[in-house]
């Protein structure tokens, strides 16, 4: 892999940090399914975003492990980084590792794999590498 690609994707990588209350859960008092998808997908697209500098759109979601419930009252850490490096298209992982708040605990509880593709202004897909901004 080029230099150029290898300092995109170590500076794309996105880190975000979020308290899990009680309005986000579900009866079990666990983190909804879907609130941790939508906050994966958002993380997965400011990583994209982050290391293509274009316009992208999320075509799929990939396999999503749910190792372990995440509950009320407790932090967690979503980090994207880009895997992959297609022509049009982008991978993007996302884990989100769950901290108990009065606890010097942390482990990875939810991780999926995501696709964008970039798209020009008519939303016509865009070649990756021939866009990239240069890096300084």
């Amino acid at each position: 892999m080029d230099t150029n690609l290898t300092k995109r994707i170590e500076e794309s990588e996105t880190h975000i940090f979020k308290a899990v209350f009680p309005n986000t859960t579900n009866h079990y008092d666990t983190l909804f399914g879907g609130t941790a998808l939508q906050l994966m997908d958002e993380v997965a697209f400011i990583t994209a975003t982050r290391f293509t500098r274009l316009k992208v759109v999320t075509v799929s979601s990939d396999r999503v492990d749910f190792k372990q419930p995440i509950p009320a009252g407790s932090f967690i850490e979503l980090i994207g980084k880009v895997v992959k490096v297609g022509n049009t298209s982008l991978g993007v992982q996302v884990d989100i590792f769950l901290e108990h708040m009065y606890e010097e605990t942390r482990q990875r509880a939810i991780s999926g794999n995501f696709t964008f593709v970039a798209i020009d202004e008519n939303r016509h897909p865009l070649t990756i590498r021939e866009n990239l901004p240069k890096t300084k």
